[in-house]
């Protein structure tokens, strides 16, 4: 099991995190680039001691809930007395906070989701609205002077995730790595004799086979539809090879191509076929994976969270967590897994940016990553964090690593180049909410297409 794990945590933390950087290819990354030359500044300042400074937090409330924290203000708010951290926590955080950036008061510090439904963090980004966190990452670590960067995942602080210009400057912090995909019950394709899907035609058997026990081939969060990045985005990258990174980098056209549109098709089908959960548009995201763990649906697309959220849920006899990569379009095609990142921010108008930043160094401390994995099973984004956190993941969350032993499985983190500034378009409304339509039948497959090739184009315009 050791070995196992060091061959799984390498293969994810350790990888290059494609980012859709200048047109490189899933296949073969280029090399990230270099980060801008700087002098070694020196440790950051902690503020001032003389007046007590206040530390805003917003941090969005996942389904692990607020342990840790409450352990990091507290432990933080204990190491400096001179800084109080008041700590605002949600689960619909970004919505809590939209006012106070509009009206120019946001927080000092923001945790948001890799898949932010608000469109916040997108707006933030083509505004211009987050602090550069370059000298934070070249600077000095929290509890050491070896250099912060030097600690952080390969690959991470260059992708589009964590430098959305491009430009190698730092403007997000990556926070935990997690595998999104499929999750589906390993029990009850153990006890069926089932063997997981590689293409989509092993898909829709499948589906058939599932029809005969009365169970769904497919559901998903309904009125969350972000939730398609770990599943959406893999699938395309699978069968546009090189070109994904159009997709990333919003050339128009690329919807039309005649593969993108194949892959549309196949997602289509789940619908048009009869393969979907009934009630799914209208569900929530607690209510679709309820129905998955009762053997309701066979797959739902989540990731690591998905146990802790659901712990207190009614499930199948029997039932254990798994994960299984997007369907490919042909044997032997990569199939790729979506590894996210949590993201960690300083808004550009932040009141206390010196503190924001003395924070999110020691979030990096070990002490913190292992608590991040003890009381969030996560795996921080840092090289060490696997070692860190293996005491503390259950054996199911540690089964979703396995993900990445799958014949023909790669890791791939999805990002999309900066929308423009000034533009009017939330590219992650247009790319999640029309899924909702094209699950119930009010769009079809090449209108989906047709209408991402109109957005790319407007974005190309520049509207």
């Amino acid at each position: 099991m050791k070995k196992l794990f060091a061959i799984l945590m390498a293969a994810m933390l350790t990888a290059v995190i494609f980012a859709g950087c200048g047109g490189s290819a899933p296949e073969a990354p280029a090399p990230a680039p270099a980060a801008p030359a700087e002098s070694a500044p020196e440790a950051p300042a902690a503020p001032a001691e003389a007046e007590t400074q206040e530390l805003n937090l917003a941090i969005f409330e996942g389904g692990f809930g607020p342990a840790f924290w409450n352990e990091v203000v507290n432990t933080f708010g204990a190491e400096h007395p001179e800084i109080t951290v008041n700590l605002q926590i949600s689960p619909n955080i970004g919505d809590v906070i939209r006012p106070n950036i509009v009206a120019g008061n946001p927080p000092d510090f923001w945790n948001g989701t890799d898949n932010d439904q608000t469109g916040i963090l997108e707006a933030l980004i083509r505004d211009r609205g987050l602090l550069d966190l370059t000298d934070v990452f070249n600077g000095p670590q929290y509890d050491s002077d070896a250099p912060l960067r030097d600690k952080i995942i390969d690959g991470a602080l260059e992708s589009l995730k964590c430098s959305p210009y491009g430009d190698g400057r730092v403007y997000i912090a990556p926070g935990g790595v997690y595998p999104m995909a499929l999750v589906y019950n390993t029990a009850l394709f153990a006890e069926q004799g089932w063997d997981l899907p590689v293409t989509w035609d092993d898909f829709f058997a499948l589906g058939d086979k599932a029809k005969e026990l009365d169970i769904a081939l497919f559901t998903y969060q309904g009125q969350y539809p972000g939730y398609w990045d770990g599943v959406l985005p893999s699938a395309l990258a699978s069968a546009l090879g090189s070109d994904y990174a159009k997709i990333e980098n919003l050339e128009p056209g690329i919807w039309m191509d005649p593969r993108t549109v194949a892959v549309m098709e196949q997602f289509e089908k789940i619908y048009t076929g009869g393969y979907l959960m009934p009630g799914t548009v209208g569900l929530n995201h607690t209510d679709s994976q309820a129905a998955q763990m009762m053997n309701r649906a066979l797959f739902i697309p989540n990731g690591p969270w998905m146990e802790d959220e659901m712990k207190d849920a009614e499930r199948a006899p029997g039932y254990r967590f798994g994960l299984a990569p997007s369907p490919a379009m042909s044997q032997g095609a990569p199939r790729y897994v979506n590894t996210g990142l949590g993201q960690f921010s300083i808004p550009a108008a932040a009141a206390n940016p010196e503190a924001a930043k003395l924070f999110l160094r020691y979030l990096y401390t070990d002490e913190m990553i292992a608590k991040y994995a003890e009381l969030n099973s996560e795996v921080a984004a840092t090289k060490n964090a696997g070692e860190l956190a293996r005491p503390f993941l259950t054996e199911d969350i540690y089964g979703f690593f396995n993900v990445f032993s799958l014949p023909g499985a790669a890791n791939i983190n999805i990002g999309f180049a900066s929308v423009p500034e000034g533009s009017r378009i939330v590219l992650s409304d247009e790319l999640w909410n029309p899924l909702s339509d094209l699950f119930s039948g009010r769009m079809t497959a090449i209108q989906y297409c047709e209408h991402m090739d109109g957005i790319y184009q407007a974005i190309a315009d520049g509207q």
